[in-house]
């Protein structure tokens, strides 16, 4: 089998970032189309952020996943079964992970992961940690230069 890549952390449902790539990562791993380099971070990093918000274990949520049902089916069933966050804390969550390694702790690491990655060339595209997950995967990270807040 080929190995495929997760959707871009980017991709939000809900106005939640990060988890239809987490899902996505589930099946990918299911079907052994995943990249071996994620799987010592399943469930971990990111997914355990994401899992941390939601109040729900990877476990369950896998289970969702692999049981065929859709993201917006595995999303409603970790609102029943864990938290619903608020429309704010969503926002608040999502802006801070679109956001992580832009001035922040984990800067140096992008620094790394670029150089690691033979990325370099390519360090005034990533300069969050979501930038660099779609530089290093082949996808040019969304432009927020122009971004202006909905009126």
């Amino acid at each position: 089998m080929s190995e495929k890549f997760p959707r871009s952390p980017y991709d939000a449902i809900g106005g939640l970032v990060y988890f239809r790539r987490m899902l996505d990562k589930i099946r990918l791993f299911a079907a052994g189309e995943l990249p071996k380099v994620y799987h010592p971070h399943l469930g971990r990093d990111f997914d355990g952020r994401c899992l941390n918000l939601l109040h729900v274990k990877y476990e369950d949520v896998r289970r969702q996943a692999l049981a065929g049902r859709s993201d917006e089916e595995v999303l409603a069933w970790c609102y029943e079964n864990g938290r619903e966050p608020s429309n704010e804390e969503i926002e608040t969550w999502s802006d801070f992970m679109r956001k992580r390694g832009w001035r922040d702790a984990a800067s140096e690491r992008i620094a790394f992961r670029l150089k690691e990655a033979g990325l370099e060339h390519r360090a005034a595209e990533a300069v969050t940690m979501f930038d660099f997950i779609d530089v290093d995967e082949g996808r040019t990270p969304p432009d927020f230069s122009k971004w202006q807040p909905p009126r």
